[in-house]
């Protein structure tokens, strides 16, 4: 593999900047405490729209520089009006993002000029149990594939060891793949 030092290349990524974090990081481990956020509000049928728009992290809330909204809903061939994504779909498109963010991180760190990459992913469910028609069913998706093409100036090797890494770094790989404690409260 290369490095930045030995083939400058400019895939986008700020890697100083994260390698100066994980370093900060690791001299104040509480600064690395992180809270993320989101609301969401009934529109009407399945449809809502979640915003993010403010986070805890470095020791206090901050701000993103304006709101994100997503709108999700549901097919129409369960009498939805198909106003937006899923929410499978979105949580694909979390993960997919996320790799995909990964791949540029550690490229831009190893080196690597990555000219395209692209992804598809794919999720599995039976809605059997969803829709209560089999209680020995699980609600969510039985597997999930992702597949990359990546064009890169390096060999594919390389390339395969990129994607490793950001599997072993993605938060949302690891949220999907390793159980996490999920409260719901009504107020």
């Amino acid at each position: 593999m290369t490095t930045t030092e030995s083939t400058p290349v400019d895939n986008g990524v700020a890697v100083e900047q994260l390698l100066g974090a994980r370093e900060a990081f690791g001299q104040q481990p509480a600064a690395g405490q992180f809270t993320w956020k989101a609301g969401s509000e009934w529109v009407h049928g399945s449809e809502a729209v979640s915003t993010v728009s403010n986070y805890f992290g470095l020791g206090e809330e901050q701000s993103h520089p304006e709101a994100h909204s997503v709108t999700t809903d549901h097919p129409t061939i369960f009498g939805a009006t198909d106003n937006g994504a899923s929410p499978p779909e979105l949580m694909l498109m979390g993960l997919a993002g996320c790799l995909t963010a990964g791949i540029a991180s550690v490229s831009q760190n190893w080196g690597i000029k990555l000219n395209s990459v692209n992804a598809s992913i794919e999720g599995d469910m039976d809605l059997a149990g969803i829709l209560g028609v089999d209680a020995n069913v699980r609600n969510g998706f039985s597997a999930i594939r992702v597949r990359y093409e990546i064009d890169a100036d390096a060999e594919r090797a390389d390339i395969e060891a990129v994607v490793a890494q950001s599997q072993k770094r993605s938060a949302v790989f690891d949220v999907i793949t390793n159980p996490t404690v999920v409260t719901v409260e009504v107020g």
